[in-house]
């Protein structure tokens, strides 16, 4: 399974800014309380039933536990220290909801097969976009991002299982990657908990070099497999509110840059691959994302000059003339790729 250049690109940013993601990932610490006997297992028997695992619709409550180091930021609120949660409700052919309440306001994205809606109550805004054609699941679909970043590491990597654990009442294999000697980043290892049932994961956990305690750790508190209510996956705007289309949803159809990463280019720049990936990718028209860039330090090189900046997990580079560079690498590892 394949997360293709516009998932990388949600991975790479969400590392670099803030998790997102995605790339993602998890809660309570896993393990808590008597470790469940399963029959044992080899990691690439797991890593295989994981790839081809078909979970069914199912509805439950993620909970991020933060600790990159970022502020709270205007359009990320998840971005700042600390526990946030959220709803998730999946229901197969790329229909999902997700809702992220704040202490201020509610966002909920709605996949509803074919668009992809996302509600803003602070501001009455809707942002809608075309469903990727490429995706098998829902972008909402917290189980599909890990899954996909399993398969993208797995061939830079060590794999173990380490034990067993039990998350959001199910038990659960401790699947352990860690990255090659010759791969650059600042990830020290992935654990992703895999129900033993479903073989979906259930949370993952980013440890980076130099710190024993998880940089992000996000997963499922509560999770419950069977259908779900139609009417869930189906949006309206609400009255009185401002829709907009996102930000190079009609990209697609725009000539694209020669590099993939101009002004309406439909694809970003993919640049390495495993743990020392780098996408590099323009920042869309009215993005706010270039607030980061106060967070950051001035730097140059012969790809230009820009604004640096680094979490526990990842390191991004906002450059003057408007693209993004960003990876779970140190700072030389991303002038390298812009330079190329």
């Amino acid at each position: 399974m394949g997360l293709g250049r516009r998932g990388w690109t949600r991975i790479g940013l969400g590392v670099a800014a803030a998790g997102a993601v995605g790339v993602g990932l998890l809660v309570a610490p896993a393990g808590a309380g008597a470790a469940p006997q399963l029959p044992p297992v080899t990691a690439e028997e797991l890593i295989s039933s994981m790839l081809t695992a078909e979970p069914g619709p199912f509805n439950g409550t993620v909970q991020l536990d933060n600790r990159l180091g970022l502020p709270a930021l205007p359009q990320l609120p998840q971005a700042a220290n600390g526990i946030s949660t959220a709803r998730v409700w999946v229901a197969g052919d790329r229909k999902a909801r997700v809702s992220l309440p704040t202490a201020q306001d509610e966002r909920t994205v709605v996949a509803d097969g074919t668009t992809v809606w996302s509600w803003n109550s602070a501001d009455r805004t809707v942002t809608k976009a075309p469903e990727p054609s490429t995706s098998k699941h829902a972008p909402t679909d917290p189980t599909a991002a890990a899954t996909a970043v399993v398969g993208h590491l797995r061939a830079t990597s060590t794999v173990d299982v380490d034990g067993t654990a039990e998350v959001a009442g199910r038990p659960a294999y401790e699947l352990v990657l860690a990255p090659l000697p010759t791969e650059r980043t600042l990830l020290r290892e992935v654990r992703v908990a895999v129900d033993a049932e479903k073989r979906v994961p259930l949370e993952l956990t980013v440890l980076t070099t130099g710190s024993p305690d998880p940089a992000v750790r996000l997963g499922f508190t509560d999770l419950t497999f069977g259908p779900q209510e139609p009417s869930l996956f189906t949006f309206t705007p609400p009255p009185g509110a401002t829709v907009r289309e996102a930000p190079g949803a009609t990209a697609r159809e725009a000539p694209a840059h020669p590099e993939g990463t101009g002004p309406g280019a439909a694809e970003p720049t993919v640049v390495g691959d495993g743990w020392d990936t780098v996408v590099i990718a323009a920042v869309p028209t009215g993005d706010r994302t270039s607030e980061l860039a106060a967070l950051g330090k001035p730097v140059s090189g012969p790809w230009g000059s820009g604004h640096e900046f680094t979490t526990a997990v990842g390191t991004a580079i906002l450059t003057d003339d408007g693209r993004i560079a960003a990876g779970a690498v140190p700072g030389q590892v991303l002038t390298e790729a812009l330079a190329k």
